[in-house]
């Protein structure tokens, strides 16, 4: 059990044994995951590998590699979505969720304008899409 109760940290004690949406990508600083709760496939996560709670307290190895892994993603998610952009944001302000993380979301070209920017989150906390493990493998090929 981690030293305070956190549920990225509870799933980074088992990465061996996660499904491959929630292991697309692997470093000794980050884990990639596909959002559990997002309507629009390719919406992905970007995790510390231990526990963080704002971005200030990155390690300057963390620090190093997380524009690397910004843009791998959304190259990746362009390969396989064919979204027009991503989208990256970081808030980790919802009850459970401080742990420090970044939200790297495709923006698809026929959107609608009332889902863009912020208005995106809208896609987020409802019925997942029903082809994770599907995109989740192509993401990780892509990432290769």
């Amino acid at each position: 059990m981690p030293a305070v109760d956190c549920y990225t940290c509870r799933r980074n004690e088992r990465i061996e044994q996660l499904p491959v949406r929630e292991l697309i990508g692997l470093d000794d600083h980050w884990r990639v995951a596909h959002a559990f709760d997002a309507a629009l496939p390719g919406w992905l996560v970007l995790l510390p590998r231990r526990h963080v709670l704002s971005i200030a307290d990155l390690t300057d190895a963390e620090a190093a590699v997380l524009g690397t892994w910004q843009v791998r993603l959304a190259r990746a998610l362009g390969v396989v979505t064919g979204c027009a952009k991503t989208y990256v944001m970081q808030f980790s302000e919802q009850e459970g969720f401080a742990h420090l993380h970044f939200h790297v979301v495709p923006r698809m070209p026929g959107l609608p304008a009332e889902h863009r920017g912020p208005r995106i989150f809208a896609y987020l906390g409802g019925s997942p899409a029903e082809n994770l493990d599907e995109v989740a493998a192509a993401l990780r090929d892509a990432l290769a």
